[in-house]
């Protein structure tokens, strides 16, 4: 999925005092010696040079080199050595942050989610929580599964990005989530459409009423709504219920007058009378309850 916000985090990579500098630049020295730990083997680092004798300062910037390089798994690697070597120092905050944005670079979305939710369970006030509850709701959102599939994901999904909208309201993050929410309803209800043309083409009548109509409650800002009016209209024509089909129709022309669905509800109408489409389009749910 597309993001609307870039999301990388604020990488900060304090300055050294000066004596920690030097201890730093000579502990890199030391390791320079052997490349793979860049590739995420951290046995091998062991092997090099114990970790708790490395300072925590090298470490972190170390793991930000890699993040910089795209070295995703040496980052995530440095950054979980910092939490487990430094858990109670100043740093250790920002690995775990750092470590859950490298593992949503690698599309490891569980691993990135258990980190976010260690962090956010561990730092509830700190500076960048909104930006981890907006991580963590990212890895929800991109597993988000096309219309066919199950929207267990969507599900889940959503409600990370409305926790985003309720918590952090007036940032960006909560704007962002906004959209996505949008996205969201949108595969709901299209897997509420899917569903509902299933269940009618089995003539599983009743059931397919059901998808319709939750589609037109509870997905009525969505692009689908037009359809399943439609579908409606179908279906009480079938069930010989005349009346409820010109009802159904005269809301989808009430708000929707321009719509080819209208166009194809109104050629299945035998008695003649063009369903009332209103001087001006109203909300579909006023429609609905006056109707039903």
């Amino acid at each position: 999925m597309t993001d609307h916000l870039p999301s990388r985090p604020p990488v900060r990579r304090p300055r050294l005092r000066p004596a920690a500098a030097m201890t730093a630049a000579l502990a890199t020295l030391g390791l320079l010696g052997g490349c793979s730990m860049w590739n995420g083997d951290t046995d091998a680092l062991a092997r090099k040079q114990d970790p708790s004798s490395i300072p925590v300062e090298t470490m972190y910037n170390n793991g930000v080199d890699a993040l910089n390089a795209k070295r995703y798994v040496a980052a995530s690697n440095q950054f979980d050595l910092v939490d487990q070597y430094y858990p109670y120092s100043s740093w250790a905050a920002n690995a775990q942050l750092m470590h859950g944005y490298s593992e949503y670079l690698q599309n490891h979305y569980t691993e990135a989610i258990g980190a976010l939710d260690n962090f956010i369970s561990l730092h509830p006030a700190h500076r960048d929580i909104a930006y981890a509850y907006y991580l963590r709701a990212l890895c929800y959102y991109e597993q988000i599964a096309d219309a066919q599939r199950d929207q267990r994901a969507t599900e889940q999904a959503m409600a990370a990005l409305q926790d985003v909208v309720n918590r952090f309201p007036e940032t960006a993050y909560a704007r962002d989530a906004r959209l996505k929410l949008d996205l969201g309803r949108d595969h709901l209800a299209g897997k509420e459409m899917n569903i509902g043309r299933f269940y009618q083409r089995q003539k599983l009548y009743a059931a397919a009423i059901g998808r319709f109509k939750r589609v037109v409650e509870d997905y009525q800002t969505t692009n689908h709504v037009p359809e399943a009016l439609h579908r409606l209209t179908e279906i009480y024509l079938t069930l010989g219920l005349a009346d409820e089909a010109r009802k159904t129709a005269a809301v989808l022309g009430h708000n929707f007058p321009g719509s080819p669905w209208y166009q194809d509800s109104y050629a299945l109408l035998v008695d003649g009378a063009p369903p009332a489409s209103g001087d001006r389009p109203g909300v579909v749910r006023r429609a609905w309850n006056w109707v039903f």
